[in-house]
């Protein structure tokens, strides 16, 4: 067995065979997660893992283990997406997150533009802007509501 412990990890227990000391999965595997391999077994299978950590240099074995675990789990998640559901879902809330930033900043620098400073300038600033609202979702004329 690789792992310190008398129990096989949790690839051979799962495949049901005897954890042998140059296990290649027993490091990435412990006896106490199953179900990450369970899950990596089942979209990628046990075989390709092999095949695939006995390619790579030890160093990067753990980061290639992350990654199939993660993206298994997110592919049992998300049978057509998959991870990339994710990923996209994220980059569009990143381009809306940036797109409301500017929007801020824009504002921020018509502020700025109209030389306000301190709290007073502020509020005397909000005060002359008080019959037109402009956000980044729409532009309200408090007169016309």
């Amino acid at each position: 067995m690789a792992s310190s412990s008398t129990s096989p990890c949790a690839a051979c227990k799962f495949l049901r065979r005897k954890c042998q000391p140059e296990c290649v999965f027993a490091p990435y595997f412990p006896p106490d997660q199953p179900q990450k391999f369970a899950n990596v077994h089942k979209v990628f299978g046990a075989s390709n893992v092999t095949k695939l950590l006995n390619e790579l240099q030890p160093s990067q074995r753990e980061d290639a283990v992350n990654s199939l675990a993660y993206e298994a789990e997110m592919r049992l998640r998300d049978p057509v997406y998959g991870c990339v559901g994710v990923i996209s879902f994220l980059q569009q809330r990143l381009r809306q997150l940036q797109r409301d930033l500017s929007c801020a900043k824009s504002e921020l620098s018509k502020y700025q533009n109209l030389g306000i400073t301190g709290h007073a300038g502020l509020i005397a600033a909000a005060a002359a802007a008080a019959n037109t609202t402009t956000t980044h979702h729409q532009t309200l004329t408090w007169g016309s509501i």
